[in-house]
């Protein structure tokens, strides 16, 4: 199941068009509440600039979404800023910018551009740097497994997330050893059939419910909106 991603945490960037300098701030935000907290920080912090443009995206499918342009000319902000965070396909996040004039005026063309690449430069550096999560619909697994197997299973699991889009979980310890991960639906076969291997067929996963989880994406070049 495709779903909106998100980010690890705060990201920074600064873009300096014309002496005027917009400073870009992304945040996670799981709720209004949070987003506005954000805002209100920046806008404590950097009290002495023109403008605290906003945009946040929020829930799981991204059915929230709110924007403003902060005193900018209608149009020239916050929309633009939104248009970035739904094209990049993320949610759960609030991102501001903030403008000190640099005494030159940049036109509603301008402005769009500058508010709308100060975000995106600023995701890119979130692509850049790991901080972009992908979010999915994973399946619970958990693997019993006598203890004396234990080490060599856990890690023969560490290994096999890490390439099919899996992720780990704590462990519990009973009368066995139960290995826990949360896997994608169309890789549970892939699963059962290499814990199968790696154990001459005494060992088969355990499948349960379904839970949205964020996973990190691995750091990638810088890209464009």
């Amino acid at each position: 199941m495709d779903l909106p991603g998100t980010i690890a945490r705060p990201v920074d960037h600064e873009l300096v068009i014309k002496k005027s300098r917009f400073l870009a701030h992304l945040a996670p935000a799981r709720s209004v509440a949070e987003a506005d907290a954000v805002i209100a920080r920046l806008r404590k912090e950097l009290w002495d600039a023109r403008h605290h443009c906003v945009a946040m995206v929020l829930g799981t499918h991204a059915d929230q979404a709110r924007s403003s342009d902060d005193g900018e000319p209608s149009g020239t902000a916050g929309v633009p800023m939104l248009e970035v965070l739904r094209h990049r396909g993320l949610t759960d996040l609030v991102a501001v910018v903030t403008r000190y004039f640099g005494g030159v005026k940049l036109g509603a063309g301008g402005l769009v551009r500058a508010y709308s690449g100060a975000v995106a430069a600023a995701l890119d550096e979130a692509a850049a740097t790991g901080t972009l999560l992908r979010r999915g619909l994973l399946l619970e697994a958990e693997v019993p497994v006598p203890h004396a197997d234990a080490g060599r299973i856990d890690n023969m699991l560490r290994d096999w997330a890490s390439t099919h889009g899996s992720v780990m979980e704590q462990p519990a310890y009973d009368a066995v050893a139960r290995l826990r991960l949360l896997v994608p639906q169309d890789q549970v076969e892939t699963l059962v059939a290499d814990v199968a291997a790696a154990s001459a067929g005494t060992l088969s996963p355990v499948v349960g419910d379904a839970r949205v989880v964020d996973v990190p994406v691995p750091a990638s070049p810088a890209r464009r909106p």
